[in-house]
């Protein structure tokens, strides 16, 4: 081969090789071929050639896979790490799934019995439809009999129809009076099998709107279990289609209406004895209900048999009869469970006929009497309980051992009192065992009135308005009253009544613990507009103002007590110079008896003291001035002025903190200034001084001198001062005289 032809080989093989790089396999032999055909040893030459593309090839495979290897390993590390996700995510799915069919086979089941019930319903409407096509055909074949009225089998029939048509009649009729007879007595069946499918759906219903849809749901339910499976309903259908063939419809429907009118009137018509249990109360709701499902269950499988405006109309008789029931046999219960009960039947009896579509909003404004029925109720088992509370109790302070004790206390009743905290153990709260009791006894009240607001949907609000109202109830009438007839009780004595003072003291001041507990249970802020107030401040103020005046009159039938032990010898020469004994004793008394007040407000014991202190002056001037007492000599005068004396030592001895300078002593002046202007027996100085505003004795009436002047006058000579008057100095009794004439002159200046 010449060296001028390798060039174009070269070339040529360039050609062949791009030619192979870029065409389908199938064209490779052709071009192959071509090269054999050529110049001889050109195939090695191409051989070469193919070679050293083969390598540049590889080369560049190889550098695009190391470019590409840390790549590929790092993808293949993530899809390790994915399988093991992917293993994980798929057991989850498998879970999932094996969950979610276990789970839809009770749906399943339930699709598949509705379908089925759908295709059975839909049949027998199919069936009806076309039996009601048919039988007109008949009837209508056999009115006209008339064209064959010659044949004497057509005369046989046409004196034979009317009686069976009558037979036909009277047959059904029967069979529909046993049907009237069988659901009076399944009636109460129906409904409590109707109430039970409802009962679930109130108790789990939240809201309006999910309420009434459970509501519909249970009572689709109930109807079929009521309706279809506990009653045959086949003689009414029976029945009305024979009278619609035979002309006689209307009275058909006149007959089926009234009779269940009687019906209803027998079924709305109460045992005697229903309040008496709660029993008595189902068995009346179970019957309406089931006399109501089935007119309900008969309007819709019917046309026309009974219209809604005459269920209506029975519901509407039946609604007034049964509040008129209610009212009156729930006025006879005085148990607020069977109360409580009760409530809670008639919402599930309401809530019953309400998916029925009946209206029942007077029923739910029955409910609010009934409520205040069952407040009277637990009013009244509270008012046993808190009697029970203060009988029991000891009036003493609460003694407190150990700091459990102490922990016990304050955790049933809200105490605080930085000073008792202070103290060691062991030591004494102020109050006594009935208050924490009465305080626990209240929360426990609001619970039981609480019960009554379950499941009557009402808002918050009004959950919240009546707890408070009716605690106010509790507090302002029953407790009130308790403590009112517990403080006018003859055995509770001073002691009591003071604790009494304290005890209310502390039920003040819980009451806004109270405000707080309502509030935790209903969520309503306090401070709402409308938000009732407790009135507990005002009860526990009146009990202690009646506890106060308890205190001062015992107090002063205490005092009269000691007075008619006084045994004073009246027509006594002179006095034996020591104060009578049941003066001191009574002084003693009152000294310990205030000991006991320094536990009470300091205004409450100064107003028992003064109080006391004039009761006593005013039942001696009384003793002084009895119009039984004849003669007083002026021995006696002397010795009940040292008794006056000892009763105005007591006044200065501050019996009780808080007065000032000598104002209780100003109890006894009347009686001071009297005796003082006989001892010194210093008339001149009072006639003369007599209306003057700085006289020495201002408080000294006319009359009261005047009248212990004449029991002193009409002394008898034996033991009177004036029988020596007359012996010794008869102007001294001329001077008396002038006396009297003076005092009555004034008398009868004041009088006129």
């Amino acid at each position: 081969m010449a060296e001028a032809d390798i060039p174009e080989c070269i070339t040529e093989h360039e050609r062949i090789l791009q030619e192979i790089e870029s065409t389908d396999t199938a064209c490779v032999g052709p071009t192959l071929r071509s090269i054999y055909d050529d110049q001889p040893n050109a195939h090695k030459r191409f051989m070469e050639k193919l070679d050293t593309r083969i390598r540049n090839h590889d080369r560049e495979i190889e550098k695009m896979c190391n470019f590409h290897h840390q790549g590929f390993v790092d993808a293949i590390t993530e899809l390790l790490k994915v399988r093991a996700d992917a293993e994980k995510l798929m057991g989850q799915v498998t879970d999932t799934n094996r969950r979610l069919q276990e789970a839809g086979k009770e749906v399943t089941a339930q699709t598949e019995e509705v379908i089925r019930c759908r295709i059975q319903q839909r049949n027998m409407a199919t069936t009806v439809e076309k039996l009601q096509l048919c039988i007109p055909v008949r009837v209508r074949g056999c009115v006209c009999l008339h064209r064959v009225s010659q044949y004497r089998f057509c005369q046989i029939m046409a004196e034979n129809l009317p009686k069976l048509r009558e037979e036909i009649k009277d047959v059904s009729m029967s069979d529909l009076k046993d049907f009237l007879e069988s659901i009076r007595k399944h009636s109460d069946k129906v409904g409590e099998t109707a109430i039970r499918q409802v009962g679930p759906g109130v108790t789990a219903a939240s809201s309006s709107a999910e309420w009434l849809g459970s509501i519909r749901l249970t009572v689709s339910c109930a109807q079929i279990l009521t309706a279809q499976d506990l009653v045959d309903f086949s003689p009414v259908y029976r029945c009305l289609h024979i009278y619609t063939v035979l002309g006689d419809r209307e009275t058909f429907e006149n007959y089926y209406r009234k009779q269940r009118k009687k019906q209803a009137r027998l079924v709305l018509q109460p045992q005697a004895n229903m309040h008496e249990t709660v029993e008595g109360y189902r068995r009346y709701f179970n019957q309406i209900v089931g006399f109501f499902v089935v007119e309900d269950h008969v309007l819709h499988a019917t046309q026309g048999l009974v219209t809604r405006a005459f269920t209506d109309e029975l519901w509407n008789m039946a609604l007034s009869k049964i509040i008129a029931v209610l009212r009156t046999h729930s006025s006879y219960c005085d148990d607020p469970d069977l109360v409580l009960e009760l409530k809670n039947l008639i919402v599930i009896f309401a809530d019953t006929l309400q998916g029925y579509g009946f209206p029942v909003s007077r029923l739910f404004d029955l409910l609010f009497e009934v409520r205040d029925q069952y407040n009277e109720t637990l009013l009244k088992k509270w008012a046993l309980v808190f009697r029970e509370i203060f009988e029991t109790d000891n009036y003493s302070p609460i003694p407190v051992e150990t700091e459990e004790e102490y922990k016990v206390v304050v955790s049933r009743f809200p105490f605080h009192d930085a000073e008792i905290e202070k103290q060691s153990f062991p030591k004494k709260l102020p109050m006594s065992q009935s208050v924490p009791q009465i305080y626990s006894q209240v929360k426990e009240f609001i619970y039981a009135s609480l019960k009554f607001s379950e499941s009557l949907h009402r808002s918050s609000t009004e959950i919240d308005d009546m707890l408070r109202k009716s605690t106010n109830l509790l507090l302002t009438r029953t407790l009130s009253s308790c403590l009112q007839n517990l403080i006018k009780k003859p055995h509770i004595g001073l002691t009591e009544l003071v604790q009494i003072i304290i005890n209310t003291t502390h039920l003040e001041q819980a009451c806004r613990y109270l405000e707080e507990f309502i509030t935790n249970i209903t969520n309503v802020s306090p401070e709402t507009v409308h938000t009732t107030r407790l009135y507990g401040l005002s009860t526990f103020k009146d009990a202690r103002h009646a506890a106060e005046g308890e205190i001062y009159t015992k107090l002063n039938q205490k005092i009269d007590e000691f007075i008619q032990l006084a045994d004073y010898e009246w027509c006594m020469a002179e006095s034996d110079g020591r104060a009578s004994g049941y003066l001191m004793d009574l002084i003693n008394f009152l000294r310990s008896t205030f000991q006991v007040f320094t536990h009470l407000p300091g205004k409450v014991a100064q107003t028992a003291c003064m109080s006391a202190c004039k009761h006593l002056s005013t039942s001696l001037m009384q003793m002084l001035l009895d119009s039984e007492l004849k003669q007083i000599s002026m021995g006696a005068i002397q010795q009940f002025n040292l008794d006056v004396m000892q009763c105005e030592l007591f006044a200065s001895s501050e019996p009780v903190p808080g007065f000032q300078g000598d104002t209780l002593q100003l109890a006894f002046i009347d009686l001071r200034q009297l005796l003082d202007l006989f001892m010194v027996w210093d008339w001149s100085t009072y006639l003369a001084d007599y209306g003057q505003p700085n006289s020495k004795y201002l408080r000294v009436n006319p009359a009261t001198a005047l009248a212990l002047l004449e029991k002193m006058k009409d002394t008898s000579k034996k033991n009177n001062i004036f029988s020596q008057f007359r012996k010794n100095d008869r102007d001294k009794q001329k001077l008396v005289e002038t006396v009297v004439k003076q005092l009555r002159s004034l008398v009868n200046g004041m009088s006129s």
